[in-house]
C-alpha cells in the first residue's frame, strides 16, 4: 500500500458546472489508463467501491434495481435507484450519471452530479480527490479511500476548494474546516 499521508491533490482539472435554474450539475472528466470493463467493476461492485467512493452500496450497481447506500461520515441510509446499467458504458442512479467511453488504450470517466450551488467547489474537490485514490486502486497500488471529514483534512483541500470556487465563480461557504493537515 502507498502511504497515503504522502498524497497531496493536484491542482483543480477536468470540471465544469451546468446551471439550469435553480439545479446546478457538477461535470468531472477524468482521463484513466484502464479498460472501461475494469473501471466499471470499480464503480459498481461494493468491495471496490469501499476503497474509493465517498458511500458504501449494500449490492451492486451494476444492474437497474434498489441499492442502500450510505455516505461515509453519516448514519443516514437512503435508498437509490439505479435506473441505467449498461456495462461497461452507461450507469445512472439517484443524482449522479457516469459515462464510459474507450479512450487512448484506457477510460474517459465523466460523471454528472447533481449538488446544491452551495457546495459545488466542496463537491468538485470531493470528486477530484475520489478519482485520485480510484486511480490509485486501478494501479495496484491502493491508498484507502479519502472522503467527508477526512477529505477536508488533506494537505491541499482548501488550495483544490479554492481553485474550483475561483473557476466556478462562485462562493466558498463561511463555514470551512480547521487549515490542511495531513491525516
Amino acid at each position: 500500500m502507498t502511504d497515503r499521508a504522502q498524497y497531496t491533490p493536484g491542482p483543480a482539472r477536468g470540471a465544469e458546472i451546468r446551471k439550469e435554474g435553480d439545479k446546478w450539475t457538477l461535470i468531472l472528466v477524468r482521463e484513466l489508463c484502464h479498460s472501461p470493463e475494469k473501471v466499471w467493476q470499480a464503480l459498481t461492485d461494493p468491495a471496490h467501491l469501499r476503497e474509493w467512493a465517498p458511500f458504501d452500496a449494500d449490492g451492486s450497481l451494476g444492474t437497474a434495481g434498489t441499492v442502500k447506500l450510505t455516505w461515509v461520515g453519516t448514519a443516514q441510509v437512503s435508498e437509490t435507484r439505479v435506473t441505467r446499467a449498461d456495462a461497461p458504458r452507461l450507469l445512472e442512479y439517484g443524482d449522479m450519471r457516469w459515462e464510459l467511453e474507450a479512450f487512448a488504450g484506457g477510460t474517459r470517466l465523466t460523471l454528472w452530479h447533481n449538488i446544491d450551488r452551495r457546495f459545488i467547489a466542496w463537491g468538485a474537490a470531493g470528486w477530484h480527490i475520489c478519482f485520485d485514490v480510484l486511480n490509485h486502486l486501478l494501479n495496484g497500488t491502493p491508498i484507502s479511500r479519502i472522503v467527508g471529514p477526512a477529505a477536508m483534512k488533506v494537505g491541499g483541500w482548501q488550495r483544490l476548494t479554492a481553485e474550483y470556487a475561483k473557476q466556478f465563480d462562485v462562493e466558498l461557504p463561511s463555514w470551512q474546516p480547521q487549515a490542511d493537515q495531513k491525516s
